[in-house]
C-alpha cells in the first residue's frame, strides 16, 4: 500500500486550481476541452482521496494526546507564512476531513458531468469558477491555521457568486439570478466578517495569556477565557456557521440561490458548501469554546428542531422543485445541528453519516431537477404530472432518492437520522421526541413531490427523451452509494471514530468548572 507523504496535502489543494486555469485557457481551442479537463481534474482529486482512505489508520492508535489533549492527524503539513503574526500554511488530515474531501471529489465530478450539455456559453470560465469553488471547499476541510481557514472560507464565495449570477436560471417566482447571487454574497460576506472578528478576538486573548501571537488551531485549543468572553466569541463562530448551514432564521438566502443556480451550482451548494458549516462547528465551533458550547447546547438543539419543522412545512407548500429541495435541506440540517450539540458519540457519528447521506441524496435530487427541466423547460410542479408513463428510467430513480430524503430504512439518510435521534435522546429526550415528528413531515413533502410530478394525468402526450447513459450512470452511482451507506455504514463510522472521540472528550471535560481569567 502506498503511504503518502504530508506534501500530498498542498498538491491536493492545487489540483482544482490548476485544473480550473487550464479549463479557462483551453476554451479558445475547443468548447469540449474545458469539460474534459475539469472532469479529469476532479477524477484525479477523487482518486487521490480514495487512496488516502485506503491507506488506513483513521480509527486506530491514540485518539487523544496523553499530554496536550489534542487531536491526532493522519497527515500534517506546515510551513511558515507570516511568522510575525503567527500565521502558517498549516494543513492537516483526519477521518472527518477525509470523508468531506471524498464527498467533494465525488460531487465535483458529477457536477461537471451534469453540466456537460447545460452550459454552452463561456464554458471555460464556468469550469474555472466551479473548480476554484471546489478548491476553496477542499481548503476549508484541510486548513488548521485559522487565518488560512478564513482565507479559504471567503474564497468559496466569489466563484459561487459568478456561477449563480452568470449561468443561473430565472426562478419560477420571477426573481432574477443577479438578485439571488447578491443576496447569497451579502449573507455570506456578513457572516464571514463576524467569523473574522471572532478569530481575531480569540487570537488576541490567547496572546494575552501566552505572550505569543498565533493562529494555530493547536495553540488556540484550551485558551483560558472569562465565561462571558467565551460565550461572545463562540456566538461569533456559531452565527457565521449558522448562516452557511443554514439555521433558521439565517436561511432565507438558500431557496433563492438554489432556484436560480445552474444544476452544477446547486449540486455544489447543497452537496458540499452546506457541509463546510457543519464541519466548522465540529472542528472549531465546539472544541475552541467547550464550556460556552455546553451552556449553549439546549438553545442550539431547539434551533435545530425549529429548522426541521420550518423547512419541512415550507417544503410542502412549494411549487418550484428546486425551492422544495432547498427547504428540505434546511430541515435535514436541523438534524445535523441537534446531533452536534448532543455531545455523545452516537449523535456525533450520526452527524457525519447524515452530512454524507444528505450530500449524496440532495445532489442527486438537484441533478434530477436539471434533467426534468431539460425535458419540460419548467420546474413548476403545477405544470407537471403523468411523467411516470412518459419516461422509463427517470421516475423510478426519482422515487429512490425521494425515499432516501424522507429517511426510508436501508438508505443512508435513515442511518444518520436514527443515530442523531438516539444520541439526542440521551442528551435531551424532549428534543429527540419532538424532532422525530419531522420525519412524518418529510414523508408528506416527499409523497407530494412524487404525486405532483410523476402521477396523475399527463399534461401532454408528446414524447420525451429518456435518460442518456451519462445521466443514468450518474444517478445509478449515487443510488448505489446511498444504498451501501444505508446497509453497511461501518467504514464511514470507523473512519470518523477518532475525530468524533476527540470532540466527545471536549464535551466530557467541559463539565468541569472553568477558571475565570481577564478577558480583554
Amino acid at each position: 500500500m502506498t503511504v503518502f507523504a504530508p506534501e500530498i496535502l498542498p498538491w491536493l489543494l492545487l489540483i482544482p486550481f490548476i485544473g480550473g486555469l487550464l479549463a479557462w485557457q483551453t476554451e479558445r481551442i475547443s468548447a469540449a476541452l474545458p469539460r474534459w479537463i475539469a472532469l479529469l481534474t476532479m477524477l484525479g482529486f477523487f482518486v487521490i482521496t480514495c487512496l488516502l482512505w485506503l491507506q488506513g489508520g483513521y480509527s486506530g492508535g491514540a485518539v487523544i494526546d496523553a499530554i496536550g489533549n489534542t487531536p491526532q492527524w493522519q497527515l500534517e503539513f506546515q510551513r511558515d507564512w507570516i511568522p510575525r503574526f503567527g500565521i502558517s500554511f498549516h494543513l492537516a488530515l483526519d477521518g472527518l476531513s477525509l470523508i468531506m474531501l471524498l464527498l467533494t471529489g465525488l460531487l465535483g465530478m458529477l457536477a461537471v458531468a451534469c453540466s456537460w450539455k447545460e452550459i454552452d456559453k463561456n464554458v471555460g470560465f464556468f469550469h474555472l469558477n466551479l473548480l476554484w469553488n471546489l478548491g476553496g471547499v477542499a481548503g476549508v476541510f484541510l486548513a488548521i491555521d485559522l487565518f488560512l481557514y478564513f482565507f479559504f472560507w471567503e474564497m468559496m464565495l466569489v466563484p459561487m457568486y459568478f456561477l449563480i449570477a452568470l449561468w443561473g436560471h430565472k426562478g419560477a417566482t420571477g426573481r432574477s439570478r443577479i438578485s439571488a447571487a447578491t443576496k447569497f454574497f451579502i449573507y455570506t460576506q456578513a457572516s464571514g466578517l463576524l467569523l473574522l472578528l471572532a478569530i481575531i478576538g480569540l487570537v488576541l486573548i490567547n496572546a494575552q495569556t501566552t505572550g505569543v501571537l498565533s493562529f494555530n488551531y493547536m495553540d488556540l485549543l484550551n485558551t483560558p477565557m472569562a465565561p462571558a468572553v467565551e460565550m461572545i466569541l463562540m456566538l461569533g463562530f456559531f452565527i457565521a456557521f449558522a448562516v452557511k448551514l443554514p439555521v433558521v432564521p439565517f436561511h432565507s438566502w438558500l431557496p433563492d440561490a438554489h432556484a436560480q443556480a445552474p444544476t452544477a451550482g446547486s449540486v455544489d451548494l447543497a452537496g458540499v458548501l452546506l457541509k463546510t458549516a457543519g464541519y466548522g462547528l465540529l472542528r472549531f465551533g465546539v472544541p475552541l469554546f467547550p464550556n460556552a458550547s455546553l451552556e449553549f447546547a439546549p438553545i442550539a438543539m431547539w434551533l435545530g428542531v425549529i429548522g426541521i419543522f420550518y423547512g419541512a412545512v415550507l417544503a410542502c407548500a412549494q411549487t418550484d422543485i428546486k425551492r422544495l429541495i432547498a427547504y428540505t435541506s434546511v430541515s435535514h440540517m436541523g438534524f445535523v445541528l441537534i446531533g452536534i450539540y448532543s455531545g455523545n458519540m452516537v449523535a456525533l457519528q450520526g452527524v457525519v453519516v447524515q452530512m454524507l447521506a444528505h450530500g449524496l441524496s440532495a445532489g442527486a435530487l438537484f441533478i434530477l431537477c436539471g434533467e426534468i427541466y431539460e425535458r419540460l423547460h419548467t420546474r413548476d410542479l403545477r405544470e407537471m404530472g403523468g411523467l411516470w408513463t412518459r419516461l422509463r428510467y427517470l421516475p423510478p430513480i426519482a422515487l429512490v432518492f425521494t425515499a432516501a430524503s424522507l429517511g426510508l430504512p436501508g438508505l443512508g439518510n435513515f442511518v444518520g437520522e436514527i443515530m442523531v435521534l438516539l444520541g439526542a435522546f440521551q442528551a435531551n429526550a424532549t428534543v429527540a421526541i419532538i424532532a422525530s415528528g419531522g420525519l412524518i413531515l418529510a414523508a408528506i413533502y416527499g409523497l407530494l413531490f412524487m404525486q405532483k410530478a410523476f402521477y396523475g394525468p399527463a399534461k401532454s402526450e408528446a414524447a420525451l427523451p429518456d435518460l442518456s447513459p451519462r445521466e443514468l450512470g450518474t444517478l445509478v452511482l449515487l443510488a448505489l452509494l446511498l444504498l451501501g451507506l444505508g446497509v453497511y455504514p461501518q467504514p464511514v463510522l470507523d473512519t470518523s471514530v477518532a475525530s468524533m472521540q476527540f470532540l466527545h472528550s471536549v464535551y466530557s471535560q467541559s463539565v468541569l468548572p472553568t477558571v475565570p481569567t481577564a478577558g480583554w
